[in-house]
């Protein structure tokens, strides 16, 4: 749909520069690399991270380990050896658990698939993925087949282009008779905004422990994102997802087993409803055109008679009404001066939490639902907000006092501080257990500082900016890990928090820390990008112990954004001074 002078452009400018591919396109490479192409075969990813690669046929077996890691069981090859001469079994499937669920005719067990949702991520904007599932929706429905009834489905594509088009080859109907309804368009499951499941499915789930499953055609499936009834979570194209849907269990082999029955009681395989290539690009071919786009984006920015009669004030700026549990005026410029100032010293700080490895972004930063007596929920409450209109984290983004009680507030986010505790707690000043926000609160009132301890590739996965203002918002001045994810390390100072990585061997465990230690770094005004400092931790009983830390402010402009308190105001006030 691109204006055809831009499209003329766009081509000449690649010709001119040897960037256009023809029969004559013969480029010279510096390096090359080759690859068996028999080694590639369909693959998911999951239970917990993007990149956890699992190949289709390997999943079913693969999901064994999952259930051991969730119960804490030991599946090696001795152990096993040992349980079956012993009473009592160590291997996953005995430990599996299933459940009836009640008012239904049908049990659920562990690797049931509760969510099946094509959803915006990545995916959607491939017209022949979306169009694959929509023919494996098609030769299904043929067969008699149906999502099974534990399944929640959903089809949120990110452009109104793809209804156009699955609508222009028949295929929506298909998807919508075997339960993939539009929802609507954008961020849904991937970010939380699946909705609840079922109420005695999700009793039957918590109820038993079960660990349910969710398959998705996103790009993230990070602990506790998707659903707090689920616990592990798969990344799939969109006809696996449709297939999964079909089979509604992880257990199943899709790629060599039946996936599912027809009425009349026939195996139904999975190359029995897969599309051939051809089949698929015929219909792009025939349904995903210009016009098609050209249409649909002609008045993208209208919106409907919805958001038309939206009541609005007008003006330069905005009011910030003072009612609204959506968006509120943010603090981040209050009490700032004209000028910038000096990086301060961290003293006597104490400790808000201590992480593990890998702890990514989506255990930081607020993501998806929350529930009554979480300290969100309770602020929703105490402003007449009904919890079945709580909405998500992500939704009320812009509130943050909202995002700033949901910050390290992960359902599966484990601090060391407190054994065996899952979920956003620490130690209070006190020495109870209280939740994150609130002992920041009591933190901050007495004016104590606070740091954050962490292992490895902290702040992993999606960057996004509110692991960076909710840590700075929660009076966090410092993180100390072993190392940092990249993108993260830079929104931290961003926001004017300062991250240190230990060195010499040290480690949050090598130091032995429980939480009631203090922290002082001192010399941090004329700090240097990358320099080493000296802090010194004072243990509970008075002792005290020096460790070095390296400064992980990289560049010259780091440092002057931590001058600035971040780099808002470090842009705020070269604004001011132009």
């Amino acid at each position: 749909g691109r204006d055809k002078d831009r499209i003329a452009l766009v081509e000449a400018y690649a010709k001119e520069n040897g960037f256009w591919r023809d029969a004559d396109y013969d480029p010279v490479y510096t390096s090359t690399l080759e690859l068996d192409m028999t080694t590639i075969v369909p693959a998911i990813s999951g239970p917990k991270r993007p990149q956890d690669y699992v190949a289709l046929d390997a999943a079913a077996q693969a999901f064994d380990t999952v259930i051991a890691d969730f119960r804490g069981v030991d599946i090696s090859d001795d152990a096993q050896d040992m349980a079956a001469e012993g009473p009592v079994a160590t291997k996953p499937s005995a430990t599996a658990k299933s459940a009836k669920v009640d008012g239904e005719d049908y049990e659920i067990r562990d690797g049931s698939v509760v969510i099946a949702s094509i959803t915006s991520c990545t995916n959607t904007s491939n017209p022949y993925v979306m169009i694959g599932a929509g023919l494996v929706a098609r030769k299904a429905r043929e067969l008699g087949l149906n999502r099974k009834p534990w399944v929640k489905t959903s089809l949120a594509p990110g452009s109104q282009v793809v209804t156009e088009y699955l609508e222009g080859a028949g295929l929506q109907e298909d998807l919508d008779a075997i339960g993939f309804d539009l929802v609507g368009y954008g961020c849904t499951t991937c970010i939380g905004n699946s909705g609840p499941l079922q109420p005695e499915i999700s009793k039957a789930v918590n109820d038993n422990d079960l660990i349910a499953v969710s398959v998705l055609s996103g790009n993230r499936n990070f602990e506790g994102r998707i659903s707090p009834d689920v616990r592990a979570n798969y990344l799939a194209s969109p006809p696996l997802v449709v297939a999964y849907a079909l089979s509604g269990d992880m257990n199943i082999d899709m790629a060599n087993d039946p996936i599912a029955q027809t009425p009349d009681g026939k195996d139904v395989y999975l190359k029995d409803i897969w599309p051939t290539d051809k089949e698929i690009a015929d219909l792009v071919e025939r349904v995903v055109t210009r016009d098609a786009f050209q249409s649909k984006y002609a008045d993208v920015f209208k919106g409907d008679e919805k958001w038309q009669a939206v009541d609005v004030s007008g003006g330069e700026t905005y009011d910030w009404p003072p009612q609204s549990t959506y968006i509120q005026n943010p603090p981040y410029f209050q009490g700032m001066s004209k000028d910038a100032g000096t990086i301060s010293d961290i003293e006597d700080a104490g400790i808000l939490a201590i992480l593990g490895d890998m702890i990514t972004t989506d255990h930081i930063s607020p993501a998806g639902s929350f529930k009554p007596e979480t300290p969100a929920g309770k602020y929703l409450t105490e402003r007449q907000v009904a919890p079945r209109d709580f909405n998500s984290y992500g939704s009320r983004r812009g509130n943050h006092e909202v995002m700033m009680r949901g910050t390290f507030a992960n359902i599966r986010i484990k601090n060391e501080m407190l054994e065996g505790v899952e979920g956003g707690y620490t130690k209070g000043p006190d020495g109870d257990q209280t939740s994150i926000y609130d002992a920041s609160m009591a933190y901050q009132e007495a004016g104590k500082p606070l740091v954050i301890f962490g292992g490895e590739q902290y702040g992993a996965g999606s960057s996004r900016d509110w692991a960076a203002k909710g840590t700075n918002l929660l009076g966090v001045k410092a993180v100390i890990a072993e190392s940092f994810e990249r993108i993260h390390r830079s929104n931290l100072v961003g926001m004017g928090v300062i991250p240190f990585e230990f060195t010499g061997g040290d480690t949050r465990k090598t130091l032995g820390l429980t939480g009631e230690e203090s922290v002082t770094i001192k010399g941090l005004a004329d700090v240097k990008p990358l320099q080493d400092v000296t802090a010194q931790i004072t243990y509970a009983d008075g002792t005290t112990k020096d460790v070095t830390l390296k400064c992980r402010i990289d560049t010259a402009v780091e440092i002057d954004y931590v001058k600035n308190g971040g780099v808002l105001h470090y842009v705020l006030r070269n604004l001011a001074k132009s």
